[in-house]
């Protein structure tokens, strides 16, 4: 099994966040929306696959390593976008005009949809639809030491959306301060959980995210 990050001095969230209850509402939302989404999605998911293999040389799926809940690696899906698959302790993030971006990877970045294939991350219980987006390990030992509260954010699964996304940062982060925005809104997610701002957020990422313009 891979190592986790060690994670000290992590403040538990309050026992209704990580109670019963809480694992059972978050999971029969996740299972059932995952699942419901994927079979309503399949023709799109499909004509996606297609776009992807004849707009560039490669694997339709770009499978990297990312960090889960206590810190634990995964692999996640994504459709490939770009026409490298860095997983390394080097990662570079996608900039603005980046030449590693593919012409049909460009537009699946900016809408998000190459996100969509982390329906099978949420059924297999590596995510959930609603939390912190999953970030490289590469990023994460960076980030990790350079912000105080970063590993808070493990404290529950990654998400393919989350309050950070709906509020604007997604994305390039140019600096450590962009970051530390991020995990303010992260951790401010993490500790004042609710179903019902879970089916907001998701919400919220259909009619927000799209119009978005800070992912490339």
């Amino acid at each position: 099994m891979e190592q986790g990050y060690a994670i000290t001095g992590l403040e538990q969230p309050r026992a209704s966040r990580t109670g019963p209850a809480y694992s059972l509402q978050k999971r029969f939302l996740d299972l059932a929306g995952s699942l419901g989404l994927l079979i309503f999605l399949a023709p799109t998911l499909l004509l996606i696959a297609l776009a992807v293999k004849l707009d560039s040389r490669g694997p339709v799926l770009f499978v990297q390593r990312r960090t889960g809940l206590n810190g634990v690696p995964f692999r996640v899906y994504k459709f490939r976008s770009m026409t490298v698959a860095d997983d390394g302790d080097v990662v570079k993030q996608a900039t603005r005009n980046d030449s590693r971006v593919t012409r049909v990877g460009r537009f699946l970045r900016r809408s998000s949809l190459d996100e969509l294939p982390q329906l099978l991350n949420v059924l297999k219980g590596d995510m959930s639809l609603v939390g912190p987006r999953p970030h490289a390990l590469a990023h994460d030992e960076y980030y990790g030491a350079h912000i105080a509260d970063y590993h808070k954010r493990f404290r529950t699964r990654p998400g393919i959306t989350g309050l950070s996304q709906v509020k604007g940062f997604r994305g390039e982060t140019e600096t450590v301060a962009d970051m530390e925005q991020r995990i303010r809104f992260d951790n401010h997610y993490i500790e004042s959980w609710s179903i019902l701002q879970d089916i907001w957020i998701l919400v919220s990422t259909a009619v927000v995210v799209p119009l978005q313009r800070t992912a490339y």
